[in-house]
């Protein structure tokens, strides 16, 4: 018997699709991003089970037997109980004007009648169409904003060493974005925070949506020492790049006692709201003006899908080197678990887009990221994991593809 290649990043060394959908079990789990993401941390693939089901389509085969009314009743009751006299905010919704977030505030401003701030962790680098839905989202839609963005240097010094060390190039965007909500409601007394969808949507443990409440123990910083970014320590980063506290503050959470403090929760809308992406997108074009993509987007057959960062491409096409999965594998699942695709039909399309090369801003982003030519095309292929990809002749070939 041959012996099995070496599996980077802690993923299960054997393959496997699940039998509904088209995605493998090599999808990592959403881990804390602030613990070191190097090559040699074990890792937790996408939990399939012995009828080769995957959990992310057993959560939406769930999604079937919920009660929605009793839950809308849920969600109403827990409104009601944080309504203010005192023409203070009641809720905060993270966002950048994506379908997701321009539902979510306005099915609570509108419908719910709840006194509604949106805040903005802003992408690297906006595309044209997601600046203007972006300002839709506030101008049309109607809502008050912040946007914190952050020290431009840092930042692009953070995505720089995320890209080369971890060939994540958004984990600095993901810890700045998943954080400034629970910080400003907690230094702007607001009660509650709602997300969109909750992870289990695409694979992570059922039992993680069994309550509306995201996991505190996300927003634990713990001892400063354990934490990395952009793959190094932080330690590190205080002395090599001369950074400090304050430059990396924000990618931090608060502590778990400011929150229990200012008595904030935090919760997800897609608990007490059934969350179909294709709906948001539509409620979005109805109530917000918003703007699907006039093309393809690249690595994908959809056009409404995280428009707004032109960075977008990369992460997803770093998500195809590392884990043998695109942008089109990601869609395509989803819209199966959704019926809107048949599996038939998701094969073909991940077949013809999954690993696209997003050409339209490399140069841009080369620029943007400090980086030559030779040296990101020598990361993307030392970042393939031998157990997924095999070279024959000059070009690399997946080992394993969804059929």
């Amino acid at each position: 018997m041959s012996e099995i290649p070496q599996a980077l990043y802690g993923l299960p060394e054997e393959v496997t699709y699940c039998k509904r959908c088209v995605m493998s079990n090599q999808r990592p789990n959403s881990t804390s991003e602030l613990t070191n993401d190097a090559r040699d941390q074990k890792k937790f693939g996408l939990h399939i089970d012995e009828e080769g089901v995957c959990d992310a389509c057993r959560f939406a085969e769930s999604k079937e037997r919920i009660d929605w009314s009793l839950r809308e009743k849920e969600l109403a009751e827990l409104l009601d109980r944080y309504r203010r006299s005192d023409g203070g905010y009641e809720v905060l919704v993270p966002g950048s004007g994506g379908k997701d977030s321009i539902y979510a505030s306005h099915v609570l401003k509108y419908k719910y009648g709840m006194k509604v701030l949106t805040c903005t962790w802003p992408p690297h680098i906006y595309t044209d169409i997601g600046w203007r839905n972006f300002r839709s989202w506030l101008d049309v839609g109607g809502f008050n904003n912040i946007t914190y963005h952050p020290n431009g240097r840092v930042h692009r010094l953070l995505t720089r060493l995320a890209f080369v060390n971890l060939l994540h190039p958004f984990q600095p965007f993901i810890l700045g974005q998943k954080n400034l909500a629970p910080k400003l409601a907690v230094q702007m007394d607001i009660p509650l925070v709602f997300y969109g969808e909750n992870e289990a949507e695409y694979g992570n443990p059922i039992a993680e949506n069994n309550t509306s409440l995201r996991d505190r123990s996300y927003f634990t910083v713990g001892d400063l020492s354990e934490i990395y970014l952009g793959g190094l320590p932080v330690s590190e980063l205080f002395d090599q790049y001369s950074l400090s506290l304050e430059d990396i503050e924000l990618y931090l959470p608060p502590p778990i006692d400011a929150l229990d403090k200012a008595k904030v929760e935090i919760h997800y809308l897609g608990y007490y709201l059934k969350w179909t992406p294709q709906e948001c997108y539509y409620y979005s074009v109805e109530n917000s003006g918003f703007e699907a993509n006039p093309f393809r987007t690249e690595g994908t057959y959809s056009k409404y899908n995280s428009l707004d960062d032109r960075l977008d491409g990369w992460h997803f096409f770093t998500t195809y080197i590392k884990f043998g999965l695109g942008r089109a594998t990601y869609d395509a699942s989803q819209e199966i678990r959704n019926r809107h695709l048949t599996r038939e039909e998701a094969v073909a399309l991940v077949r013809r887009f999954d690993g696209e090369f997003p050409k339209k801003y490399f140069e841009e982003i080369l620029k943007y990221l400090e980086l030559d030519e030779d040296t990101f095309w020598g990361l993307i292929d030392n970042g393939r994991s031998p157990h997924l990809w095999r070279k024959e002749g000059t070009e690399w070939v997946l080992r394993h593809q969804v059929s």
